[in-house]
């Protein structure tokens, strides 16, 4: 018999680069887990996500960070196996802090796609820091103004039985500025692309407003089209502030 303490409140991801001793946070991002608006439906790898969130204050943050990605580093490094690399750290804000839910040793999907269009640096030479061992004390990372969104499309039948095979159409048009493409669940078939997983792709979108993100992704999501199409239409919606 296990019994833990019921947590309630907003969940939100939270994705440090660690070098074994030191660590930068990426902006916060929101993911929505369940297939269907309104949070209803099964639960998913992921419907969409948008970054920042602004679910914490930036002093609460840098105290999420210290409490929670910190003292996680500090023990594993006492244990012998110190960590370099993504931390990602799923937090649940509840009435009496952010308290960690579960943590993955890599990067999130699919809050990375958003996150790195929110970036206005290379991360690469971070990345390698991390690696080395080398991050620059108090290091912080740039990014844009503005909000990054990102929808997925999923497959007919997903995630019980998502089907394959279905044609992908509405490829033949450049995204406009701004948005960007990331496949997943896809295949070759002669010159088309087809179903082939779960998640088909997540259309991402960066812009100067949540707004302006937000709209561009839906554009770019409506013109892409498959049999059975799965989508969200509220990603982002009870957003704080919305």
């Amino acid at each position: 018999l296990v019994l833990e303490e019921k947590l309630t409140g907003p969940e939100l991801s939270l994705i440090a680069l660690c070098d074994g001793e030191r660590y930068v946070l990426l902006p916060p991002a929101q993911d929505h887990k369940r297939l269907r608006d309104g949070d209803q439906g099964p639960n998913t790898g992921g419907m969409g996500v948008y970054a920042p969130a602004a679910l914490l204050t930036d002093v609460q943050l840098e105290e999420a960070g210290r409490q929670i990605i910190s003292a996680t580093l500090l023990e594993l490094a006492r244990r012998g196996c110190p960590f370099r690399g993504a931390l990602f750290a799923g937090l649940m804000l509840t009435p009496q802090g952010p308290k960690a839910l579960e943590f993955n040793c890599r990067f999130g999907d699919p809050e990375t796609q958003a996150l790195m269009m929110q970036l206005d640096e290379d991360i690469l030479p971070l990345l390698a820091a991390c690696a080395a061992g080398r991050l620059p004390a108090g290091a912080r990372l740039k990014v844009k103004d503005g909000a990054a969104v990102g929808v997925v499309l999923a497959a007919h039948g997903y995630p019980e039985a998502p089907r394959a095979g279905d044609r992908i159409d509405g490829l033949d048009q450049k995204p406009a500025d701004g948005v960007e493409r990331f496949f997943a669940g896809v295949k070759k078939d002669g010159s088309a692309l087809v179903t082939a997983g779960g998640r088909v792709m997540t259309i991402c979108a960066q812009g100067p407003s949540f707004e302006a993100a937000r709209a561009k992704a839906y554009a770019e999501a409506g013109r892409i089209q498959f049999a059975g199409k799965q989508q969200r239409s509220d990603i982002g919606a009870g957003r704080a502030g919305a």
